[in-house]
């Protein structure tokens, strides 16, 4: 149903009966909830930050709770038995930086506090952590006379906080497993149980047993139980729309999937909401707290950025995450900023997934926070000169930018970082400096003959590079390989001038040594 009414807009409420007694816009994510609560017993989500997951267990926390005034007119209020009330432990990392086990303790003991004081428990025995969790959870059964409900809130920071301080988080991390191993042996005190977070560490290094933990992360019926649809936008904020271009925010915000093609893709709802309020794209959900351990990684493992749009890999490594073996895809993919474009069986049983950049946002976002890792020492300047140059179709002039982008690379940036130890680097470079600029970029564009390094479709205009790398002296390869292939043929019927660009590197020079260019009007 289109809601014509215009709400406030509920930026950074995490609270579900503020929304709902607030006039805020509410997204009904209770169809979920609904499937959620009624089918298993232990959950794990994982989401990137700012995706909802906080208001989600408040909204779980406040179903259980029995608040039916809260649910009037959503899904599930007539499909709830709310004669049925169940106490509910609710505890949560979100707020604050824990950078030891004893300020982590502290942390937990005063949230068990807290949680007893809720829930009107008295007596207290001061014991270790696990003895006050499992006291806490078998008092709350015994009150109530109903099972418990646990729901843990960013059940990872602490970890991720210290990640690049490995034995700082293996500590917090120990301290963590030490709550939450209670969970396993309460069995018969629990309702319903779930975790969120950003990462998924093994159950083996964090759960201690808890093999029936049912990770959702991936399942297709929960694919939008956190964010905004095409739909959601269309009906729940029809409202907001008038002025913004519509194609635009689906480009800037939409993209992300937890699932093939077949799950529906869904916004990041803090960039949505911000954009209603300003007016305004911007990189809001990128500028909030993109973690600084995540561009120091790539930067340590000189990761090829042409790739980052096209990255094929298995599920064990886009699973994989703990504190001593974490792999690239993995933290791109759990932290948001690559998502599952394409899920293949070949085999029964064996899943491809290819990844690539959710949406125009996190794809100019990141390229322009990683051009300082390679090389690129004022890219703010750098990329007002190639719009310049781009803007005015002036090839003479971008040809003079990019050798001296090249030229200006610094000769101990050579030397010290892992990324130029092989020839992509230049590509990388190249690559990165458009698309940090929010252009239209294709890497390796596909057409009948094969597949072109880059396009980028701008003003009017298209630009097709093909890049080769050289010992010293430029070769003419480059350009030849884009005619004989016909990689232009595809772009034919645009209409659009057509810029051949055939960029020779040279190995020994560490320049651009040629710069040849055909266009096709």
């Amino acid at each position: 149903m289109t809601d014509a009414h215009r709400r406030k807009l509920p930026i950074g409420i995490q609270t579900f009966s503020d929304i709902r007694e607030g006039d805020y816009y509410y997204v009904d994510k209770t169809p979920h909830i609904e499937r959620l609560a009624n089918q298993n017993k232990y959950y794990f989500l994982s989401r990137p930050r700012r995706f909802g997951k906080s208001l989600l267990l408040d909204t779980l926390r406040c179903l259980f709770e029995g608040r039916q005034a809260l649910f009037e007119g959503l899904y599930i209020h007539d499909r709830w038995d709310w004669q049925q009330r169940y106490p509910v432990i609710r505890i949560s990392f979100a707020d604050g930086v824990m950078q030891s086990r004893e300020g982590l303790d502290e942390r937990i003991r005063e949230q068990l506090r807290v949680q007893r004081e809720q829930l009107g428990i008295t007596h207290h025995h001061k014991t270790d952590i696990p003895g006050e969790f499992s006291a806490l959870i078998r008092a709350a059964h015994q009150q109530r006379g109903q099972r418990v409900v646990i729901l843990i809130d960013e059940y990872d920071k602490p970890i991720l906080d210290n990640i690049l301080v490995p034995e700082r988080a293996r500590e917090l991390r120990e301290g963590l497993k030490n709550l939450y191993s209670v969970i396993k042996d309460a069995d018969p005190y629990l309702h319903f149980v779930l975790l969120t977070g950003v990462s998924k560490f093994s159950k083996v290094s964090l759960f201690s047993g808890l093999n029936n933990l049912n990770d959702i992360t991936l399942d297709a019926p929960f694919s939008t139980i956190c964010g905004y649809t095409d739909e959601d936008i269309d009906t729940v904020f029809t409202a907001e729309l008038p002025g913004l271009d519509r194609e635009a925010i689906r480009q800037w915000y939409n993209g992300y999937r937890w699932g093939g093609r077949e799950v529906t893709s869904v916004y990041n709802p803090f960039d949505v909401l911000l954009l209603f309020q300003k007016h305004e794209f911007g990189p809001y959900w990128f500028e909030s707290a993109t973690p600084t351990f995540l561009v120091d990684i790539l930067k340590q493992r000189g990761v090829f950025t042409p790739s980052l749009d096209h990255w094929e890999t298995e599920y064990e490594l886009l699973s994989q995450f703990d504190v001593d073996q974490i792999s690239t895809e993995g933290l791109l993919f759990q932290t948001g900023y690559l998502t599952i474009q394409q899920v293949e069986e070949p085999l029964r049983g064996y899943r491809q997934y290819t990844l690539g950049f959710p949406n125009r946002e996190v794809e100019t976002s990141l390229n322009h926070a990683l051009l300082p890792s390679l090389g690129v020492e004022n890219a703010p300047r750098e990329r007002r000169t190639l719009f310049r140059h781009l803007s005015q179709h002036d090839i003479a002039g971008l040809e003079g930018h990019l050798k001296a982008l090249y030229a200006g690379l610094p000769h101990d940036w050579y030397r010290n970082n892992p990324i130029a130890r092989y020839e992509g680097h230049y590509a990388s470079v190249f690559y990165s400096h458009f698309a940090a600029l929010g252009l239209d970029v294709t890497v390796e564009d596909a057409s009948h003959h094969g597949k072109v390094d880059m396009s980028v479709d701008f003003g009017g205009h298209i630009y097709l590079f093909e890049f080769k790398v050289v010992e010293q002296l430029p070769e003419g390869k480059a350009l030849a390989q884009i005619k004989h292939k016909g990689y232009a043929d595809k772009h034919l019927a645009s209409g659009k001038p057509i810029h051949l660009i055939g960029v020779e590197f040279s190995s020994v020079q560490r320049q651009i040594v040629g710069f040849e260019v055909e266009t096709l009007a």
